[in-house]
């Protein structure tokens, strides 16, 4: 039964089309990123970058280094959609991209992490077997099947995604629509639509389609009866979101994924001008089925447990941030913060109000003054600048920080020199002081 599930031969439309479709969106991605200012804004322009933990290694390249890198992943998305090496060219704009995701994350944003994993993903399957330069230069490659998995394996990555981002919508800010209100206004100043998405009947209708959409796009999608309204609900969807929040190449992305769900005769006759589909449905098991399994279960089982390590680490997610990356919590908060750092010398106790205007843009500056993580790392940045001069240093911090527009709460412990502090990724830092609500919780006594 599960061989007949998995190794069922299928047509293949659906992954050639995808592969075109992904190697035109990243090449609109990165080239945009070059036209519009973006690598200049976030790699070039700041003194430093703010890389993942652990990352700090991994930093731009000098001069205009970065825009031959973005020229190079750009072109890599060409060769990738005319089928051209395929593997390589896959294979090396995936490693790229990662790398420009872990060496900047004061743009972070949950679609650049999607991309990883697709890339990577799309690496080892084989879209190059038809519509492609290798299938034309080595005809032996050629076959218009791939095995059912292939539809499976995206459509259970899908799923993670859209559930888990519906599931972390059901809290208070955003149940009562609050979030979507400060959200919105931002946007007052839009044309034609801004003064629209002000009114409250609109947040209450986007507070609830958001979490519908999201817990029932892929089911609806899959089902052949509710397939159509899911594809045009989509296609609002994504739209919407791509005008309203301007996020790049993802709403595309994700109508793209779409061929995934459809008949490949619906897909053959409209993007692919070919009438003849492959049928034989044969099951195939492949030489290396239980390697294929571990990778899959392990694959999988890493993508469930990412976006459920918050539960494990003390303290609110939506407060500490300890866990909030890499789990599909989308346009979930606004954060804003204010922030003094105070370096003292060791040999003479002589304390320093630091200017941050002197190392940090204007974006980079809200981040250190809002997200736990940013702030530890620019103490220690301080404290290799200082230690340059000869100097041991102590790094301390008088922070606020406002969650959806909310009071401003003291945030990090003032007595706590964060130069010389470990960061742990999996564990609490006790020197994020305990959001508001929680320190009513630990307050409460059971009445007798």
């Amino acid at each position: 039964m599960l061989n007949r599930f998995l190794f069922t031969k299928v047509d293949n439309s659906s992954l050639l089309l995808f592969r075109i479709f992904f190697g035109i969106l990243i090449s609109f991605e990165c080239y945009g990123a070059i036209l519009t200012g973006w690598v200049q804004r976030v790699l070039i322009a700041p003194k430093f970058t703010f890389s993942f933990i652990g990352f700090e290694w991994l930093q731009p390249l000098p001069g205009y280094g970065m825009y031959l890198y973005f020229f190079a992943m750009g072109t890599l998305g060409i060769c990738i959609a005319l089928g051209y090496k395929y593997r390589w060219t896959m294979g090396a704009f995936a490693v790229l991209w990662t790398g420009v995701y872990l060496m900047q994350k004061t743009s972070y944003n949950n679609h650049y992490y999607l991309l990883v994993l697709i890339a990577f993903i799309m690496t080892f399957l084989p879209a190059n077997r038809g519509y492609a330069i290798d299938a034309n230069q080595n005809p032996n490659i050629k076959d218009d099947a791939m095995y059912s998995y292939i539809k499976w394996l995206i459509a259970l990555q899908l799923f993670i995604v859209y559930v888990f981002a519906s599931i972390a919508k059901i809290y208070g800010d955003w149940l009562d629509f609050s979030i979507i209100k400060l959200l919105m206004q931002g946007r007052a100043d839009y044309p034609l639509i801004g003064s629209f998405l002000q009114l409250p009947w609109v947040h209450k209708l986007i507070g609830i389609a958001g979490i519908l959409f999201d817990a029932c796009i892929i089911p609806a999608l899959l089902w052949k009866r509710t397939r159509r309204i899911a594809f045009v609900s989509a296609i609002f969807f994504h739209l919407f979101n791509s005008i309203v929040f301007q996020i790049g190449i993802f709403p595309y992305l994700a109508l793209a994924f779409c061929v995934f769900f459809f008949e490949s005769q619906t897909l053959k006759r409209i993007f692919l001008r070919k009438k003849n589909l492959y049928t034989q449905n044969e099951i195939s098991i492949p030489k290396r089925k239980n390697l294929l399994y571990m990778g899959l279960v392990l694959y999988f089982g890493i993508q469930l447990v990412l976006p459920l390590r918050h539960h494990v680490i003390k303290g609110d997610v939506l407060w500490t941030e300890e866990g909030h990356r890499m789990s599909w919590r989308m346009m979930l908060r606004s954060r804003s913060g204010s922030i003094r750092f105070f370096v003292v010398d060791k040999a003479d106790g002589k304390r320093t109000n630091v200017k941050l205007d002197d190392y940090l843009t204007i974006k980079q500056k809200s981040k250190v003054a809002a997200y736990p993580d940013f702030t530890w790392q620019f103490a220690q940045y301080l404290k290799k600048q200082y230690a340059k001069n000869g100097q041991q240093i102590e790094v301390y911090v008088r922070s606020r920080v406002s969650i959806n527009g909310k009071p401003y709460k003291l945030f990090i412990d003032p007595k706590v020199d964060l130069a010389n502090t470990p960061w742990n990724h999996l564990k609490h830092h006790n020197w994020i002081l305990p959001s508001a609500l929680e320190k009513h919780k630990t307050t409460v006594r059971p009445v007798h």
